[in-house]
């Protein structure tokens, strides 16, 4: 299997379905794409029930192109990442791992064009992070969250309206920016720098104002994250955590107990916004994104240097601070359902809370003329707890 017969598979596989996110490579499994959120087989000719250990090791060297780095990374560690092109048609962001002895792969397919905050339907945070001039901000979510869409689309956003100098530290790159108002430096983790921690220690001295780094992988990348963002500098990043209260946990967690308090003062004023994000099913197939946003007050700080308790955690300030750009996931949830973008079922079941959400619903159905509750005649049992007795005894 050449690189041409890679290429050929790859096209026939993007051309099989519609929506396709990734196409995943499995010893035992027949090539196999997501499309909307579920995994479906591709028919190939001559068709291929279950690929072999072989296989999928070929097709992971194709996909290598003799890069010593990465083979040694593969080797080494487990897995190894990297960015594969279809000239003219797609880009993936890669992924190999050994598992039970074998090569399995993944590759995320990469829009070609940078879509813009407004094309994807982000919420007013996203433009207001865009205006930052300084502090750290993160975008948190699960794998395959769309994390990197959406800072794509605030680098985007950048690029437009601002004449900045902007570097991004990538693993690998995934869109390609062109240059426009700003300045972008686009630099590849094994390409380009050997790790986040000295990729961003470098980018201090390269006079940006924007750093972008695909994701805070440990203490020390945090650290010098801060470092930046207290010397002025606006940080981008991202995180794999599923709310606010957990995110700043996860950061402070990075540290000593010894190094908290400092840590907690260095955060609370460095940090700008947090935004999570989840995927949902979509009405009439594809996926739709519901945000979590919290921007920086007063009041954040206090709970960063003290703690959430009772009646003051980050959910309260999320619910209280609309105005300023914040929404919680049990809000946006509602809105989608009232949009008709997700249904009952979708919007209950990714619900944070799902009273709040079920009340939201139910405020919206009743506003439509819908019932609201499968109960039809309530009456008194004017029986209850009183001994029965036969009539037709005597």
């Amino acid at each position: 299997m050449r690189k041409p017969e890679i290429d050929h598979i790859l096209t026939r596989m993007l051309e099989s379905n519609v929506n396709i996110s990734d196409i995943i490579l499995t010893v035992d499994k027949p090539f196999q794409v997501e499309t909307s959120g579920r995994l479906v087989g591709v028919d190939l000719e001559p068709p291929l029930e279950k690929l072999t250990p072989f296989q999928t090791e070929i097709f992971a060297l194709n996909l290598i192109n003799q890069d010593q780095r990465l083979i040694e990374t593969l080797v080494k560690e487990g897995s190894c990442d990297l960015s594969y092109e279809l000239p003219g048609i797609a880009r993936f962001r890669v992924n190999i791992f050994s598992q039970l002895g074998h090569y399995s792969i993944v590759l995320r397919k990469l829009e070609s064009k940078i879509p813009s905050c407004a094309e994807l339907g982000l919420p007013d945070a996203y433009y207001r992070i865009s205006a930052e001039k300084n502090g750290i901000v993160l975008i948190t979510g699960a794998t395959g969250t769309g994390k990197t869409t959406s800072l794509a689309a605030v680098i985007n956003e950048i690029n437009e309206n601002n004449s900045v100098h902007i570097i991004t530290l990538e693993d690998p790159v995934e869109y390609t920016h062109s240059q426009k108002q700003a300045t972008i430096n686009q630099r590849e983790l094994g390409k380009d720098f050997d790790s986040f921690a000295n990729g961003l220690r470098a980018a201090l001295r390269q006079a940006p104002k924007v750093i972008l780094v695909g994701e805070m992988r440990d203490r020390e990348s945090v650290e010098i994250a801060m470092n930046a963002a207290e010397t002025g500098h606006l940080v981008l990043s991202t995180l794999h955590t599923i709310d606010a209260g957990q995110t700043v946990n996860r950061i402070l967690g990075m540290f000593s107990i010894e190094e908290e308090n400092q840590i907690r003062t260095r955060l609370a004023d460095s940090l700008r916004w947090i935004v999570c994000q989840r995927l949902m099913p979509k009405v009439g197939g594809g996926r739709v994104a519901a945000f979590e946003a919290l921007g920086t007050s007063l009041r954040v700080r206090d709970i960063i240097l003290h703690g959430e308790s009772e009646g003051k955690t980050f959910f309260d300030i999320i619910q209280q601070g609309k105005a300023f750009g914040m929404i919680t996931f049990d809000n946006c949830i509602v809105d989608l359902y009232e949009k008709g973008l997700i249904t009952e079922d979708t919007a209950r079941a990714y619900a944070s809370n799902k009273s709040n959400v079920g009340r939201g619903i139910d405020s919206i159905k009743s506003a439509r003329g819908e019932k609201t509750s499968d109960l039809r005649k309530l009456e008194v049992d004017s029986l209850y707890g009183k001994a029965k007795t036969d009539p037709w005894k005597v």
